[in-house]
């Protein structure tokens, strides 16, 4: 698949925005789950790019006005060593350098938060702190 410069920049600030505390603690899985998620939303047509996903109301929240992260994601020091590794996990998920750890996952969750679509669901997969289920299988 071809994407542009600005889906893998919005694509890096949400996985940064979403789960840069994931890094230090979990190691990159986190990070690329969060990024694997995106991907399979732009398969199964969420939107029609990678930004569009990203950028949805309301579907990711690093993105929602009011949110703490935000301010963070739009000011991000491109030199921080965690948003250079979001950026490199973004670009090797796009490019399908990197398999996709969640098995086809399509929405996730922090394991604090407890969504309403996720009631009676159990996670597909969890990695760190993060619970992956597939709700929309590709027709």
């Amino acid at each position: 698949m071809k994407f542009s410069e600005t889906d893998l920049d919005v694509l890096a600030k949400t996985v940064y925005g979403e789960a840069r505390g994931e890094l230090l603690r979990f190691g990159l899985a986190p990070l690329i789950g969060i990024a694997n998620v995106i991907l399979n939303r732009k398969k199964k047509n969420f939107a029609k790019t990678i930004a569009e996903v990203c950028l949805a109301p309301h579907q990711f929240s690093c993105w929602n006005p009011g949110d703490p992260n935000l301010e963070k994601i739009r000011n991000v020091n491109r030199e921080c060593f965690v948003f250079k590794t979001c950026l490199e996990a973004s670009r090797h998920v796009l490019d399908e350098r990197w398999p996709d750890l969640t098995d086809g996952c399509d929405h996730y969750h922090e394991r604090t938060v407890k969504p309403y679509w996720a009631a009676c669901r159990e996670p597909k997969r969890i990695l760190g702190s993060h619970h992956f289920y597939e709700l929309r299988r590709i027709k």
